[in-house]
């Protein structure tokens, strides 16, 4: 399943390690973070995308606390 999201991130730099990092946890398929658009698109099989996504919102706000991903 693909699904994109409204990712505030506060520099391109920012998106490109939170991208870097995301891309690496378990079940992540794909995973962008487009500063200019402020959207991120993360692709993860269907049954477990919910606990991804999850996973993703929790490392995300570890890399970049400021960082805000709204379902």
């Amino acid at each position: 399943m693909k699904k994109k999201f409204k990712c505030e991130v506060d520099c391109a730099n920012c998106a490109q390690k939170l991208q870097d990092a995301l891309g690496k946890l378990d079940g992540v398929e794909e995973v962008t973070v487009n500063f200019m658009t402020q959207k991120l698109t993360l692709t993860a099989a269907d049954e477990r995308f919910d606990e991804v996504f999850e996973a993703v919102v929790k490392k995300a706000k570890q890399i970049e606390p400021d960082t805000v991903i709204t379902a």
